[in-house]
């Protein structure tokens, strides 16, 4: 498997961000082909020293392999989604994609 993780900074309208971020952005990615998984953090962030002070939610979408995500993210609905996560990242966002391997 593999998997992409996106990092969202706290945004500057929280309640906005959560708004889109349910009723539109989740839809438009869930449309990804080759997409086996979408998981989103609830509550807040923590770290070893307490909650995060700029992590505001993780996303992490699962594939079958890495080619299976740049198959994703070059389709039309890929490419719908990363035009509207820059829309609404508006505190930043990191975004991390790696193989996966059971041990």
């Amino acid at each position: 498997m593999a998997e992409v993780v996106v990092l969202y900074k706290t945004p500057k309208d929280p309640a906005a961000f959560d708004k889109h971020y349910a009723e539109t952005h989740i839809p438009l990615a869930k449309k990804m082909p080759g997409l086996r998984k979408y998981q989103v953090s609830r509550g807040p962030v923590l770290t070893a020293a307490g909650p995060s002070a700029d992590l505001y939610l993780i996303a992490t979408l699962t594939f079958d392999s890495m080619p299976a995500i740049s198959n994703a993210f070059l389709s039309a609905e890929g490419k719908a989604a990363s035009a509207d996560m820059q829309k609404i990242a508006t505190g930043g966002a990191d975004t991390l994609y790696y193989d996966t391997k059971d041990v």
